[in-house]
């Protein structure tokens, strides 16, 4: 329990920019296609309490962090924020501008990922003291938060941003006909939670991704 505070406090900003900037991006280009829905419901914004769910945001990741600290385990830290309201409809051209709605938020996260590495280098280039060990923390959970959220919603599993990608590449028949899929996709992912399944599929892409910002940026 001693540990648990620290940890807490080290993830709380990542995760919450991770996720609330995630879904501001998707109302942020929404609104750029046509669709000012987010817009005028105020989502689009940097302000987290616009973005927050109580359960995804706060109540999820802190009992799967508790529970990684009492283990002595880590697990696939996730959550999710207030969905952003997008009507497709709205779009100038639904089907194709749905790719780059949809695709915002995981590209929103693989910037912070970046920005996170980068903080990391610098940190790690200082004298050793409390601020630096605590700031490398924080910028290796920044990275860790972002690229789980990033590889996660680039699974083709409607209503996950891949789902959504997918849906829009697809001919026109066929993506009616996988958006159907849409009220099963979060039964979908809890299945493969619990089975397993989904952290046999994720922390390969995960793994990789750190690797390869790992080489980018030296540490």
């Amino acid at each position: 329990m001693d540990a648990l505070i620290p940890t807490l406090a080290i993830w709380a900003l990542p995760v919450l920019l991770a996720i609330t900037l995630h879904e501001a991006a998707h109302g942020y280009v929404a609104r750029h296609f046509g669709d000012p829905t987010a817009d005028l419901a105020g989502r689009i914004t940097l302000n987290p309490l616009r973005h927050i769910d109580p359960v995804g945001t706060i109540l999820v990741p802190a009992g799967i962090l508790a529970l990684s600290s009492l283990a002595g385990a880590g697990g696939i830290l996730f959550g999710w924020a207030k969905p952003v309201p997008v009507n497709f409809g709205r779009l100038r051209n639904p089907k194709a501008d749905m790719l780059w709605v949809a695709a915002a938020g995981p590209f929103v996260n693989l910037l912070m990922a970046v920005g996170w590495a980068i903080l990391f280098t610098v940190a790690a280039k200082n004298d050793p003291g409390a601020y630096t060990v605590a700031m490398l923390k924080m910028a290796d959970a920044g990275i860790q938060i972002n690229a789980v959220l990033m590889v996660l919603n680039l699974l083709p599993i409607p209503p996950l941003d891949g789902g959504r990608i997918a849906v829009s590449l697809l001919p026109n028949r066929l993506a009616w006909q996988y958006a159907r899929l849409e009220p099963y996709g979060f039964p979908i992912l809890l299945v493969l939670l619990f089975t397993g399944i989904l952290g046999d599929i994720l922390w390969p892409m995960i793994t990789g991704f750190r690797y390869l910002l790992s080489l980018v940026f030296g540490f």
